[in-house]
This record gives structure tokens, C-alpha cells and sequence, in this order.
């Protein structure tokens, strides 16, 4: 089976919406997981080994093949390495800076994927996505209410310095994440999603284990909750990033990666939910910018 052959956008938009959500689920399971001992080498060394023995199991109950051309597998290599990166940038911005900080920058990519597409002469944005991207940025900007998170503590002095390195790691992990996502749809898009989607996460998984390797740290779960919350993010990343890599050359990233936007609002509820965090009013109205953008770039031509 390959991914060549164009998908409903109706059906495509709402299983990226699928994913976004299952992407938050992961995000609070790792909280839960963190919060109860793990640490983050040993929560994606996990993830990643546990989502390529899935996507493994795929592999041979269809009896698809393994081999794969050597060019082919050198650039699944390298679109593996970028996926690595994306995940220690974007979790060493979360160690530096709020949550919600970290993810407004890094869900910058959609219009990273739109530049990096335009400037390489690939698919060029429609003009309703160059829109409705920035519209979605001001929503998440609301909705995560990021004026209140990055504002420094009563007495403080000043921002700290590591604010500005969690930024740069949160868009280093972004670039990287939009540079994967077009290179997947130029690069491999007739190779089986689901093999494509094995070769990274064994590379995402030699890199988390060598990080941890070299940091002398990996932490497991002190308690049933911890080690609960472990194989539920391993489960729910597992089937959400097979999906994506599945899901992105059948529907065309530039004009739709956007719609993964909706993850931090699926997350700032889930978190309500799960995890008693307070949702603001003002959250609730950026939620609902964010939705609208999602419908403003959906709802055009393709």
C-alpha cells in the first residue's frame, strides 16, 4: 500500500483533528508520568521503541515488506534524525520555560512548513492558509493565555535569561518538525506510511537512548499511576504519529498543518479535565478563535 492517492479534505481534516487531540492525550499522560518519576529520556526512549514494535506488528500482519532502497532508507534516516531533534528541542524548552510558552513556539511550524514549501518551489500556501495561520497563532495566544504565563512573579526582577533560550529551543524544535513534514511529502510519499513511520522511530529511539546514555539518567515510574501513565502515552503516541506520517502525503501538509493547532487547545481542556488546571474565560474565547481558523482554512477551495 502506498500514500499517493489523495484522501476527502472533509475526512482528512477531521482525522487531523483525531491526531491533534491524541497528540494532547500523550502530552497529559506524560505529565501524569513525569509527575510520578519518569524522566523525559526514559518517557521518548519508551514512546519511540514502543511505537516502532506497533508499527512493526502492522508490518507483518499485512505482510508488507521490509526492504527498502538505500536511497530511500538514507533520507527516512535523516527525515529521523529531524523528528529527533524536534522532540529534545521541544521537551528541553518545556524544562526551561511555562508549558504553554513552549508550545505557541513551536506551533509556529504550519507557517515554517508554508516558507520552507514556497522557497524550495513546492506547494505554495493557498492564500486562505496564509490567513487563517496567524489567526490560529493569535487564538493559541489567548487560549494559553501566554501574557499571564510569561509574566514574571510579583517582586521579580525581570524575565530570566533561560526564557530566551526556551524560545529558541521551542522554534528550533518547530523549524525541524516543518522540515520533516515537507520532506516526508517530497522525499517518501510512495513508501508505505507504515514503514516510513518504523524507520524514524528507530531512529527517534537510538537518539533518546543515546541522550540518556550520555546524561548517566534514566528514571522509571515510582508508582501503578506512573507506569499507567507511561504505556498510556506510549499507546497514544504510537497510533497518533503513524497516523500523522500515514495520513500527511494523502492530504498535502502545507495547506492543512495548521489544523494540528488544535493540540494545545485539546490539551488546555484535557488539562481542565485530567488534571484540575483552571481554564480562564479569556482561554475559552482563544479556543474558539482557534477553532474558527480551522474552519476559515477548511472550508475554501482546495
Amino acid at each position: 500500500m502506498t500514500s499517493a492517492t489523495p484522501l476527502p479534505r472533509w475526512l482528512g481534516v477531521s482525522l487531523l483533528l483525531l491526531i491533534a487531540a491524541s497528540f494532547a492525550s500523550n502530552h497529559v499522560a506524560a505529565r501524569l508520568a513525569f509527575d510520578h518519576g519518569a524522566n523525559v529520556a526514559t518517557a521518548v526512549a519508551v514512546r519511540s521503541m514502543g511505537a516502532a514494535l506497533f508499527v512493526l506488528a502492522l508490518l507483518a500482519h499485512a505482510g508488507v515488506s521490509l526492504r527498502m532502497s538505500a536511497t530511500t532508507l538514507r533520507r527516512a534516516i535523516g527525515i529521523g534524525l529531524l523528528v529527533a531533534i524536534q522532540s529534545l528541542c521541544l521537551y528541553s524548552a518545556v524544562a526551561r520555560i511555562p508549558v504553554a510558552l513552549a508550545l505557541l513556539a513551536f506551533n509556529t511550524f504550519p507557517l515554517m512548513l508554508g516558507l520552507i514549501s514556497w522557497a524550495a518551489g513546492g506547494e505554495r500556501p493557498s492564500r486562505r492558509a496564509f490567513v487563517a495561520m496567524p489567526i490560529a497563532l493569535v487564538g493559541l495566544a489567548l487560549a494559553l493565555d501566554v501574557a499571564g504565563f510569561a509574566r514574571p512573579p510579583a517582586g521579580a526582577a525581570a524575565v530570566p535569561a533561560s526564557m530566551g533560550v526556551g524560545v529558541a529551543f521551542a522554534l528550533s524544535g518547530a523549524a525541524a518538525f516543518a522540515s520533516a513534514l515537507y520532506l516526508t511529502t517530497r522525499w517518501l510519499a510512495s513508501t508505505d506510511g507504515r514503514l516510513r513511520t518504523l524507520v524514524l522511530m528507530l531512529v527517534v529511539t537510538a537518539v533518546a537512548i543515546a541522550s540518556g546514555a550520555l546524561g548517566g539518567r534514566f528514571e522509571w515510574p515510582a508508582d501503578g499511576i506512573g507506569w499507567a501513565a507511561l504505556a498510556g502515552l506510549t499507546v497514544l503516541y504510537s497510533s497518533a504519529i503513524t497516523a500523522l506520517f500515514v495520513l500527511l502525503p494523502r492530504l498535502g501538509a502545507v495547506n492543512n498543518a495548521a489544523v494540528m493547532n488544535f493540540e494545545p487547545i485539546a490539551a488546555l481542556f484535557l488539562g481542565w479535565v485530567i488534571l484540575d488546571q483552571q481554564v480562564a474565560a479569556i482561554q475559552i474565547a482563544g479556543a474558539l478563535v482557534v477553532i474558527g481558523a480551522i474552519v476559515m482554512l477548511t472550508t475554501g477551495r482546495r
